[in-house]
């Protein structure tokens, strides 16, 4: 059986924490920021973690599960 490959567009966007959770990036964040408020820009250029329910669909697209 051959190797699995890691979906490569997954593995730009998730890395892993020394627990093993999965990190990402928050959405919203490329353009057209001067219509948000500072706060609000502020707090979504912060990462934060992948659901409980999206995590097993996560680790298999990185080939971990």
């Amino acid at each position: 059986m051959p190797k699995m490959k890691t979906k490569r567009g997954a593995a730009k966007r998730f890395k892993l924490t020394a627990s093993g959770k999965i990190k990402r990036n928050k959405a919203y964040h490329s353009h057209e920021l001067s219509k948000l408020a500072s706060g609000k820009s502020n707090e979504m250029s912060k990462t934060c973690l992948v659901s409980k329910a999206d995590t097993k669909a996560v680790k298999k697209m990185l080939c971990m599960a």
